[in-house]
């Protein structure tokens, strides 16, 4: 499988609506302060706004409720596995990604056949508080000779200046957060990863 080269990940359909028409294809939607009806909603506008940007929308952690809705990706945690059904995501027809720290969390996710392994925090991230430290490249280099042709996701710390760092060292796949959320022009930033990417 080929992915776009640029994975941005956002906690907001609002996001999704400001910057997908700008040339984004792939997308994570990684809502955390919503539940019941209102998270079941801010998913299906998602997807719907992903669709008709011609961009495919990963939803993180739901699992159920993409099957519900209909969704095309599923992104899970190593936590996130622990209660996730994974033969109904595969019965669906959902696409899977899986978050790896370390060689064991790499040898559970690749059991499971996933369709891409995302490998971080490549470097310190401000994101969340991790138990591990940044991972660096070369971490990447080595995910990815023993992934082969998997798509390995290079995530934390990751910048359009780091990007060319991340390729080189193996990655298929950069994925952004902060650097564009917290940018005071993301559409700039948006683009700058795209030319970044292309």
């Amino acid at each position: 499988m080929s992915l776009p080269r640029f994975y941005p990940i956002f906690d907001s359909v609002d996001w999704l609506a400001r910057l997908l028409p700008l040339g984004i294809r792939l997308v994570q939607l990684r809502v955390k302060d919503l539940e019941g009806a209102d998270l079941r909603a801010e998913i299906i506008r998602g997807q719907a706004i992903a669709r008709k940007a011609n961009c495919a929308m990963v939803v993180n952690d739901f699992w159920q409720i993409a099957i519900d809705e209909g969704c095309d990706w599923v992104h899970l945690g190593q936590e996130d596995l622990d209660s996730a059904d994974i033969p109904a995501i595969r019965r669906a027809g959902i696409k899977l990604g899986i978050s790896t720290h370390d060689r064991a969390e790499l040898d559970r996710a690749m059991a499971l056949k996933p369709d891409y392994v995302a490998l971080g925090p490549v470097y310190p991230t401000i994101l969340k508080k991790m138990k591990w430290h940044q991972q660096g490249v070369e971490k990447l280099s080595e995910w990815k000779a023993l992934i082969g042709d998997t798509p390995l996701i290079a995530i934390g710390g990751m910048s359009v200046e780091r990007s060319a760092g991340a390729f080189a060292a193996g990655a298929d796949c950069v994925s952004a957060v902060t650097d564009i959320s917290l940018n005071p022009d993301p559409e700039a930033r948006v683009r700058a990863w795209l030319k970044a990417c292309g």
